[in-house]
């Protein structure tokens, strides 16, 4: 597992990137990554997302291979996209949701803020409402897309949408959660070291690649 920190990067610029590592990681050319980054601000729905969650007719939105409804990506948010050989490791989509969350979780604590899970809903939450984002895609079993954790963004880009389809979904950051807050490359930063025996710990290798 490497851990790629990649600063303030183009959305589509990374999706590209994903969707090559993801290429090669499937055909057992590179090694699952992790890449941390910013995004310039932009908005993103998934498959199944209602475009009449995006309230401002004048702002644009990409559509993308992933799940979860519309959401906002942006300078002082952490985006991680993991990619992930799950097929090597199970299979398991659930479980893999539920790791992608337990990790925002741990970040958190690592920061003393409590978050958690809600019944029904994906994401984190805190008492104010929903932090973090997680949203997947799958090719060839190689996992795609993400999470995305707010850390010091301007939240009142969520206002020209429903986020993540959810009417008047409360959302806070980490910002108005703990003062001083952290960098945002100070919390990626610790992502990066959590993720790899995370990810070990609750999805354990089953199944290695033969040798070219």
């Amino acid at each position: 597992m490497q851990v790629v920190h990649c600063g303030r990067v183009d959305y589509a610029l990374a999706l590209t990137r994903q969707e090559r590592l993801a290429a090669d990681i499937a055909a057992g050319r590179a090694a699952e990554t992790l890449l941390l980054l910013e995004h310039p601000p932009v908005y993103t729905i998934g498959r199944g997302g209602d475009a009449a969650h995006l309230l401002d007719p004048q702002a644009q939105v990409l559509r993308v291979d992933r799940g979860g409804d519309i959401t906002w990506h942006g300078p002082g948010q952490v985006v991680g996209y993991p990619l992930v050989h799950l097929g090597r490791r199970g299979r398991d989509l659930h479980h893999w949701l539920c790791l992608l969350e337990e990790l925002l979780i741990r970040t958190l604590a690592a920061f003393a803020v409590p978050a958690g899970r809600r019944a029904g809903m994906t994401g984190v939450w805190s008492e104010r409402g929903k932090i973090g984002f997680v949203g997947v895609g799958v090719r060839r079993w190689v996992s795609l897309h993400g999470f995305s954790l707010n850390v010091c963004p301007d939240l009142t880009a969520f206002d020209r949408i429903v986020p993540c389809g959810i009417p008047s979904c409360p959302l806070t950051s980490m910002a108005r959660e703990i003062k001083p807050s952290p960098a945002p490359a100070a919390v990626a930063t610790v992502i990066g070291q959590l993720f790899p025996a995370l990810l070990d710990e609750w999805l354990p290798l089953v199944d290695t690649p033969s040798a070219p």
